[in-house]
This record gives structure tokens, C-alpha cells and sequence, in this order.
């Protein structure tokens, strides 16, 4: 879903912005230490999806966790995984294997999901 913009200054600017539709923006926040990233968990028994919208914050640091698997919906980001980067852009998928080193970069708004195995990735606010 899309929020679409216009205003006027001499000039017409249309800016698009994606959104997550209501059934997703009312789950629960999840806390999460990094400014600039917010996201909304869907908790299930051994799992949990995280659906994120992180502004363009530069570097999340290298760290590792249990499995994880993502999909980007708008945006971009640079992800290195094991050592190996690569640019990820709107509909690519990404797996990060259970305990491997990982980091990302983003220069733009991004919005994704992830899904970890860790049921437990992030508690919610």
C-alpha cells in the first residue's frame, strides 16, 4: 500500500511513501535497540515475524542470532552475510544461516520482513 503526496511551491513534488496496511500496523511494536528502525511483531509459538520500516541509518553492526530469512518490500540495503555483501532491492530474499555473521547497511528508507527461528528475536514495547 502506498500513501501518495502532493504539494505545491511553484512547482508539483509528488513523493510516494510505502505503507503496511492496518492488520499490520496494529500488531504489536517490537523494542529494539537501534534509532531509526521501528517494527511490528507477529508472534507465533516457535517463531516470530518482524515487519520493519528502517529510515536510512547507515550501519547495523555485525552480529548473529538463530536462522532468518527476509524479503524486502521497498528499498534497499547492503547485507553481508559470512563475509559475502550483497545488494538486496524490492522482492529479493535473503537467508541468513542459524549462528553466521551478519550486517547491513542502509542508505535509504527500507522496508522488509524477517523471519527468525529464534521465537524470542524481539520482545515487544
Amino acid at each position: 500500500m502506498y500513501l501518495f503526496s502532493i504539494k505545491t511551491n511553484l512547482k508539483i513534488i509528488i513523493t510516494m511513501e510505502f505503507l503496511y496496511p492496518e492488520m499490520i500496523s496494529s500488531l504489536p511494536e517490537a523494542d529494539i535497540p537501534f534509532k531509526g528502525v521501528r517494527g511490528r511483531i507477529s508472534q507465533a509459538e516457535n517463531h516470530q515475524l518482524v515487519f520493519f520500516e528502517i529510515e536510512a541509518i547507515g550501519k547495523v553492526s555485525e552480529h548473529r542470532h538463530g536462522a532468518q530469512w527476509g524479503v524486502v518490500f521497498e528499498g534497499e540495503m547492503d547485507l553481508t552475510i559470512g563475509g559475502h555483501t550483497k545488494t538486496y532491492r524490492k522482492g529479493d530474499t535473503y537467508f541468513i544461516p542459524d549462528g553466521v555473521l551478519h550486517s547491513a547497511v542502509f542508505k535509504k528508507k527500507t522496508w522488509l520482513m524477517d523471519f527468525f527461528a529464534d521465537k524470542n528475536r524481539y520482545r515487544p514495547k
